[in-house]
């Protein structure tokens, strides 16, 4: 990262962007982002933006992360069996193929919006395994 990116990105006291930006990988201990966080089993809880990090990218826009305070972070909310079954329902659903109605066993491709044995049905595909030689 040369000097001029790094100036640009260095405002620890939120004057240029008013918010505390620092240069990506390069924030300070006690904040986290949403999947630092939740890889600690912890979530935002609430609590607003602490601060950024800012990537520069070659001709395009900064990519951006938003940091919280992991003092202020709350324990992820556990599963309930109702969440579980909820769960359960959707991964169904994206697994029914809406054509033949029948569980495919994996989750139907958006690009075919059906299983491959209704998609392809000339080309002699099983269920869920090779076709024969």
């Amino acid at each position: 990262m040369s000097a001029l990116t790094f100036a640009k990105c260095f405002d620890p006291d939120g004057a240029r962007f008013g918010i505390p930006t620092y240069p990506w990988r390069l924030a300070p201990e006690g904040l986290a982002t949403r999947r630092q966080l939740r890889a600690e089993g912890l979530r935002p809880g609430g609590q607003p933006v602490a601060a950024q990090l800012l990537r520069p990218r070659f001709r395009r826009e900064p990519l951006v992360a938003y940091l919280y305070r992991v003092d202020r972070a709350k324990p992820v909310r556990p599963m309930t069996s109702r969440k579980w079954g909820a769960l359960a329902l959707a991964m169904l659903a994206r697994r029914t193929c809406p054509a033949c109605q029948t569980d495919a066993g994996y989750v139907i491709p958006a690009s075919l919006g059906m299983c491959v044995t209704c998609a392809y049905p000339d080309e002699g595909h099983t269920r869920g395994r090779n076709p024969a030689p």
